[in-house]
């Protein structure tokens, strides 16, 4: 029997993703206070991944097909979750990365320890919301979302998914990122 589409599997896999990213952002950072050089284009490569994967690619899931429907169908309750919470903190997310982007540039122009300071904390910044703002969709949003919304709805919801992973498949971008991934991981995560 054919497994069904499910778009919040599909958002809880692009977690399990993200997060083990986070991870390697940690242990990067972790390497680079005991005494590992900051290597500028690998926190160019994590800072895309953070952008076009964790963002673009997944946040624009939710942004386009989940969020708008809860705040539309889920009243108050809708309203508070989405638009008062994650869609707040998509955006803190998104600051976090420019902080670190920025802390980058100027590390790269001045490579003193108050920059390589700023940089890490943009990185772990960045790591330590994103963490959090999963574990809450992961615990709180989408189970909410399955329980609310009525099935047709959820339906559609997978429909319109299962169409942008396919077009998003035929760009590659999955397959981009998660080989970016795996060579971040190669490089930065130690063992645990």
């Amino acid at each position: 029997m054919k497994e069904e589409f499910s778009s919040i599997k599909v958002m809880e896999d692009d977690h399990a993703l993200i997060n083990r990213m986070l991870l390697v952002i940690r242990d990067m950072c972790c390497g680079i206070l005991e005494g590992r050089d900051v290597d500028i284009e690998d926190n160019r490569i994590m800072i895309d991944f953070a952008r076009n994967f964790a963002d673009v690619h997944h946040h624009g899931k939710e942004e386009k097909f989940l969020f708008p429907v809860m705040v539309d169908q889920l009243g108050k309750m809708g309203e508070n979750l989405i638009t008062h919470g994650m869609l707040v903190e998509h955006d803190l997310g998104r600051a976090r990365v420019l902080d670190w982007e920025n802390a980058l540039g100027e590390y790269e122009k001045n490579p003193c320890t108050e920059n390589k300071l700023d940089m890490i904390a943009g990185a772990m910044g960045y790591a330590r919301q994103l963490q959090l703002h999963t574990e809450k969709e992961d615990n709180v949003v989408y189970p909410f979302a399955l329980r609310a919304l009525p099935e047709d709805v959820m339906e559609e919801i997978d429909r319109q998914t299962l169409e942008f992973e396919k077009d998003q498949e035929k760009a590659g971008i999955q397959e981009k990122y998660k080989n970016i991934l795996t060579g971040m991981e190669k490089k930065y995560l130690r063992s645990r």
